[in-house]
């Protein structure tokens, strides 16, 4: 199939999908971009390639559009123009989880979660939940910034606090990172079973999910109060990381 127009109705309908609402309503999803095509081929969760005009992909796919550089333009939103990109449908999550889990509560920076949710599965966390006012895990800078992470970790959002409260009854060990009543990272052990939650840019962790976990811990630094909280998950992480049990 050829589509040239950008008054095309299917396009209008792929455009929408920009928009959250939209996303959530259909399910679905536009990707961009050889690297985050193959991570998502490989996931199985594309539904059609789009493909600029004149463009060929050496994987045989039974779905494809071809699209004028006009309409490609339209669909995506990075500023050079792309050979391809895909319509993907949205990953169920997983309902039993791992051992190992992030947390993010209240992050607003799409680039900062995708970049958490990577390092996160670099250092054997598969499980990332956001609470409810975080970030959309489909918004186009987080997917970008995950480099396809986001089709291999198990990613949803949900209310924290009574998760937290389920978690420690199967004994979970609940790491906040807070200054407050904290230790220093460097006097932290990883545990068998282990929760690190990251705090909202700006306001850092809520005082109530702060108040239920075991253990307060904060990074020790020279010359200044805080990092960014996408460089202090990896240094977290890192510390932490699942191959660094006792």
């Amino acid at each position: 199939m050829l589509i040239t127009s950008l008054q095309n109705q299917y396009i209008k309908q792929l455009v929408r999908l920009k928009q959250k609402k939209n996303r959530d309503e259909d399910q679905l999803f536009i990707i961009e971009g050889y690297h985050l095509v193959e991570e998502a081929m490989l996931a199985g969760i594309v539904d059609r390639l789009i493909l600029r005009i004149g463009t060929k992909y050496q994987n045989p796919f039974n779905d494809v559009i071809y699209v004028s550089d006009e309409v490609m333009k339209k669909l995506t939103s990075t500023v050079s123009l792309v050979d391809i990109a895909a319509l993907c449908h949205y990953v169920e999550p997983k309902k039993k989880l791992g051992d190992h889990i992030v947390m993010l509560d209240d992050l607003q920076d799409p680039g900062n979660v995708g970049t958490i949710i990577r390092t996160a599965l670099s250092f054997g966390y598969h499980d990332v939940i956001l609470s409810n006012n975080s970030v959309d895990i489909y918004n186009e800078k987080l997917i970008r910034s995950s480099q396809g992470a986001i089709f291999k970790a198990n990613i949803f959002h949900d209310r924290l606090l009574p998760l937290i409260n389920s978690l420690k009854q199967q004994d979970y060990t609940i790491y906040g990172t807070s200054l407050k009543n904290g230790i220093g990272l460097s006097k932290i052990k990883q545990k068998a079973k282990t929760v690190l939650i990251f705090g909202n840019e700006g306001q850092g962790i809520n005082d109530e999910i702060l108040a239920s976990t075991d253990t307060n811990i904060f990074i020790e630094i020279s010359d200044f109060e805080s990092l960014n909280v996408a460089v202090a998950a990896g240094i977290c992480l890192y510390k932490l990381r699942v191959d660094d049990l006792d």
